[in-house]
Order: C-alpha cells, then sequence, then structure tokens
C-alpha cells in the first residue's frame, strides 16, 4: 500500500503527462501531415481532433487504470477481459509497434544529423546510419550499462527547449514575412467535396496520432495518485491542454516560417524553421540537439522493451529461452538481441518514414481499439468499486466511444491510403494469434 506522502500530486501528475506525450514526432510529423491536408483548415483540424482524442483516451486509461491497478496494467488488461490468445498477440503486435516507432524515430533523428554534412542522402542513407545508432544502443545495453533518471531528465528538458525555440520563430516576423513564405502560407483557392475533406482529414490524422501517442501509459497511474477523484481528471486535462498549446503554437511556427504548401515538400521541417531565423549555426546546433535525444529514446526504448518479452518468457507466453539473462548484469540478452534484430528488419524492409508511420499507427489502431474498449468490461464486472474513492471519468460512456470510433476512423484511413501496410498489420495479427496456439500445444506436450 502506497502511503499518502508517496502518492503523486497534481503538478506531478501534470508533468508525467507531458512527458509521455511530447516526443520527437512533433519534428517530422507536421511535415506528413502538412503532405496529406488538402487545405490548411484540414491540417490544423487534424491537431485540435488528435488532441480531443488524447484527452479521451487518457481519461479512459485513468479510470482502466483505476479499477484494475495492476503492474504493467496496459498490457494486462488485454488477459483480464479477453482470450489468453488475443493478450499474446496483442502483446506481441504492441512490441513490434514499438520497434516500428524506435526505428521511425531513429530515422528522424539521422535525417537531423545528415543535414549537417553536404551530399545527397537517400532513404537508404538514413537507413544504415539510423541502423548503426541501434547496434551501438544495443552493444551499450548488452554490457549492462543503462539510461539513468538524471540522462532521462535533461533529454527531456532539451526536448521542451526545443519546442520553445520554434515557438519563440513567431516572435521575428521580419526574418520570414518578406516574401515567398507568405505567398505560400495559404493555400490556393479551390472547392472541395466533403468526402475529399473528410478522407484527407482521416489520411492527416494517421501522423497526428503518432505525435499525441503516450497518454495510454496513464493506465499504470490510477492507483498512485492523491485524489484521485479530482486530480486525474484536472492533471489529465491541464496536461493534454498545454500539449495542445504547444502544438498549435510548433505547427503555426512552421506554417508561418516555411508556409503551408512548402511544408508539404519538408522532412526536416524544424531545421528549416530554425536555419531561416537563426542561421545556419542555430540550426546546426539544433539537429545535434535532436539527434542525441534520437539517441536517448533509442537507448531507453532498448533498455526497457526486451524486458516486456523478458518477462513473457518467464510466465510461459514466449518460449524460456526469451526469459534467459545475466544474473551478474542483469542484461536480458536474448530478448535484447531478438528486439534490436526486429528494430533492424523493420528499417530494412521500410526504411521510409512514412512507411514506418503507416505500419506502426495500424497496428497501435488495434491495441488502442482493444484496450479502451475494456472500460465497459470493467465497468460492470467492478461495479463494487464505485464510490470506493477511485477514478471514474464524467460523460461516459461519450469519452471512450469517441476515441474507440477515432482509432476506427484512423485505421480505415490508412486502409484506404496504404492498403499494403494494414494487410501486413492484419497478416502479423493473425500470426501472433497462431503462434499462442502453437506455444500452447508445445507447452501441454512438455507438460505431459
Amino acid at each position: 500500500m502506497i502511503s499518502k506522502t508517496a502518492r503523486i500530486n497534481l503538478f506531478s501528475l501534470t508533468m508525467i503527462i507531458i512527458g509521455f506525450v511530447i516526443g520527437m514526432g512533433i519534428f517530422r510529423t507536421a511535415a506528413t501531415s502538412a503532405k496529406d491536408a488538402i487545405s490548411p483548415a484540414v491540417y490544423f483540424s487534424a491537431w485540435a481532433i488528435g488532441g480531443l482524442v488524447a484527452l479521451c483516451g487518457a481519461l479512459t486509461y485513468a479510470e482502466i487504470g483505476s479499477r484494475y491497478p495492476v503492474t504493467g496494467g496496459y498490457y494486462r488488461v488485454f488477459a483480464k477481459a479477453y482470450h489468453p490468445s488475443i493478450a499474446f498477440a496483442m502483446n506481441c503486435l504492441i512490441l513490434v509497434s514499438n520497434a516500428a516507432s524506435l526505428s521511425g524515430v531513429a530515422l528522424i533523428g539521422s535525417g537531423y544529423l545528415l543535414k549537417l554534412f553536404p551530399g545527397n542522402w537517400t532513404d537508404i542513407d538514413k537507413a544504415l546510419l539510423s541502423s548503426a545508432a541501434i547496434l551501438v544502443f544495443y552493444l551499450v545495453n548488452l554490457k549492462g550499462l543503462k539510461t539513468s533518471s538524471t540522462a532521462q531528465n535533461i533529454l527531456m528538458l532539451i526536448k521542451i527547449g526545443m519546442v520553445v525555440i520554434l515557438i519563440s520563430a513567431l516572435f521575428f516576423p521580419d526574418k520570414y514575412a518578406t516574401g515567398n513564405a507568405v505567398n505560400v502560407a495559404v493555400a490556393p483557392g479551390a472547392s472541395f467535396a466533403w468526402t475529399d475533406w473528410v478522407k484527407s482529414l482521416g489520411i492527416s490524422l494517421i501522423a497526428v496520432s503518432f505525435t499525441y501517442g503516450g497518454y495510454q501509459q496513464t493506465i499504470n497511474l490510477g492507483n498512485d495518485v492523491q485524489n484521485p477523484l479530482k486530480n486525474i481528471p484536472r492533471g489529465i486535462f491541464i496536461g493534454i491542454l498545454i500539449i495542445i498549446g504547444l502544438y498549435m503554437l510548433v505547427n503555426l511556427s512552421y506554417f508561418k516560417v516555411v508556409g503551408f504548401n512548402q511544408m508539404k515538400g519538408e522532412r526536416e521541417i524544424a531545421y528549416v524553421v530554425i536555419d531561416r531565423i537563426f542561421g545556419k549555426e542555430g540550426a546546426a546546433a539544433f539537429s545535434a540537439l535532436l539527434f542525441l535525444g534520437v539517441l536517448a529514446y533509442v537507448n531507453g526504448s532498448l533498455l526497457s522493451n526486451p524486458r516486456v518479452m523478458f518477462a513473457m518468457g518467464e510466465d510461459g507466453s514466449l518460449p524460456r529461452i526469451f526469459a534467459k539473462h545475466n544474473e551478474r548484469s542483469n542484461v536480458v540478452g536474448f530478448s535484447l538481441t531478438v528486439f534490436t534484430a526486429l528494430c533492424i528488419i523493420i528499417l530494412y524492409f521500410s526504411q521510409e518514414f512514412e512507411k514506418l508511420l503507416t505500419f506502426t499507427i495500424f497496428l497501435d489502431s488495434f491495441g488502442m481499439i482493444l484496450s479502451a474498449a475494456t472500460i465497459f468490461w470493467f465497468r460492470k464486472k467492478t461495479k463494487e468499486l464505485d464510490g470506493s474513492g477511485i477514478y471514474k471519468m464524467k460523460l461516459y460512456p461519450l469519452m471512450p466511444i469517441v476515441f474507440i470510433v477515432a482509432y476506427l476512423f484512423v485505421a480505415c484511413s490508412i486502409i484506404i491510403a496504404d492498403p499494403t501496410a494494414a494487410l501486413t498489420g492484419a497478416a502479423v495479427l493473425a500470426a501472433f494469434i497462431a503462434l499462442y496456439f502453437i506455444f500452447q500445444k508445445k507447452n501441454n506436450k512438455t507438460d505431459v
């Protein structure tokens, strides 16, 4: 039982929510989202809707965590509410999605780093540099070294600092409002059918969903917050509101400095903004800091995800070899090697950030929809907890329904825009379900 003094207060909860969500995506996904938007109105609507969906999702997961407070709750709710095969498949799917996310973030960092060196760098060059970064930190983790909390705090400060620098570009209109930037800031006038608008919004939301991700980790906080009935909704609402504000201001900076039409053709869009406002030296420093942030993300992901595979090996969900670890260094060598190999394989087959993004979000859509839907099951099965001080969201069932429908919309948009990615994701899910029954059959034979 956690003492009241050890519980998370409102300010800490708000900062944790912001830390969960703000990652490296905002430095690349804005350009991808703009490319798929037929007008600035669609573009900014996607970012506003993404924030609203994140709010609904965070509150939904917070109540699930309050009703079922277990370590690693996001993964365990599947086993509690669904068949074990679904729990196994979703755990594996989340690991593949995390590997794809790591690879995507590594590509973002590689793109910015290569801006510092002259040459026509291709997607293959960026993938090779990303693979090298992943392998370096694979070796670091293999030796038992791990990222300290101090390093992660420094990373958070760097990310917030870079976001603030991008927003500060809005205060230097004399450096960008002198020609082409203003002229291309607004897309040429055109009339669109409502079906075009909806289709464009759905595809634009794919990149936005990636950037707003992370709030689902609130599922692990429900039982550790002071006065959860008041502080959870307040902390989530304030945190998401701050994130929406920051993201909107960064996007406004991109829009004003680069221009809407030119945004569509940029990849390292933040570099362009910093270059125009602070010059080549400022852009170079910004790119170097961003790459450092990416390295820390890679290291942290290689530290955490293999331990999920290790736990699955311990409980028999995966073969026992995944539970092997070095007792002296506490390195989960086999799981670390498999997860690293998975990241590089995904990089090799995708190479482009947009392909990784679509694949990742399609996989995430399964996880988001199925995990959020457990709130209906938990509400029914844990009625005795009502009135006991746990967090219970208002506007139920509207919020989880909005969240689930939003991710169904995104998944359908991916099916329309990139059926190959959708089919691959569905095949991966089916393969993991089949693997579960293969492992179970093998374990039953071993027990006999």
